[in-house]
């Protein structure tokens, strides 16, 4: 199939104050027939950017984050969609691999490997390595749960791997990566509530020791240095104060897929 035949697709990005990569995106994501941004309300370069490089741009409030992915999708002009976050630049031997692939049957979907970045160091080990991520698909067979956090795409199909990669700079600095844990903890545990679990007080540091010990030993986090200790501690955060904030019965964010 050649690019002239190949069914359109519509790049999808949703942004949030996204100025720092939103380029870099967006001009990786140039192979698509259409690039759509869905901003929650930017106050810093990210319209002008988005605008500049040709995207269409429309606003949405904050809706947590699978439901406004939910929302980009529904938005965008064509059925097949590849997303990416405003911080995931495809690589060229991704963009070729898009350029070639078969879009012929809507219940294939494509995932790429996703290598991500604190700074300019790569983290190669921990939890984080083999990470891959479905991120083109057609929105007939296909969609993104609508989590408050940590959103997936959910296909009819398992996926189909495509060469190449998606680098992910996702922290500017190590001390970036603790905060996002402690940002993402409340939606956590909002979503723990929704479902009736009830952690045990007693579990909270055998939780924590397991999450350290399996990223940081386990899954070789040590061979990152620093980087990959920085990594552990937040699996530990992950792992723990959205229980322990429930345990204290503490006001949640409300989740919104229910």
């Amino acid at each position: 199939m050649t690019p002239s035949d190949r069914a359109p697709i519509s790049a999808v990005v949703v942004t949030q104050d996204a100025a720092r990569h939103l380029a870099a995106v967006l001009s990786s994501a140039d192979l698509c027939d259409e690039r759509f941004v869905l901003d929650s309300g930017s106050n810093d370069a990210t319209l002008d950017i988005a605008r500049s490089a040709g995207a269409r741009v429309e606003h949405q409030p904050f809706l947590g984050y699978g439901p406004q992915k939910c929302r980009a999708v529904e938005l965008a002009a064509h059925d097949w969609i590849l997303s990416l976050d405003a911080d995931e630049v495809l690589d060229d031997e991704a963009r070729a691999a898009i350029r070639r692939v078969d879009l012929s049957d809507p219940f294939t979907c494509y995932e790429l490997r996703r290598r991500t970045f604190i700074g300019d160091r790569e983290v190669r080990y921990g939890p984080w390595r083999d990470d891959r991520v479905l991120r083109l698909f057609n929105r007939r067979t296909a969609a993104f749960k609508p989590l408050p956090v940590h959103e997936e795409v959910v296909a009819a199909r398992r996926p189909t791997l495509l060469p190449g990669a998606i680098l992910h700079y996702s922290y500017a600095t190590c001390t970036d990566v603790l905060a996002r844990s402690l940002r993402y903890a409340p939606l956590k545990a909002g979503i723990m509530r929704r479902k009736g679990q009830r952690p045990r007080a007693w579990s909270l540091p055998f939780r924590a020791m397991a999450a350290f010990t399996h990223s940081f030993v386990v899954r070789g986090g040590w061979r990152d240095g620093a980087a990959g200790f920085i990594v552990a501690l937040s699996r530990v955060i992950d792992s723990t104060l959205p229980r322990a904030m429930l345990l204290l019965d503490e006001d949640l964010p409300h989740d919104r897929t229910g």
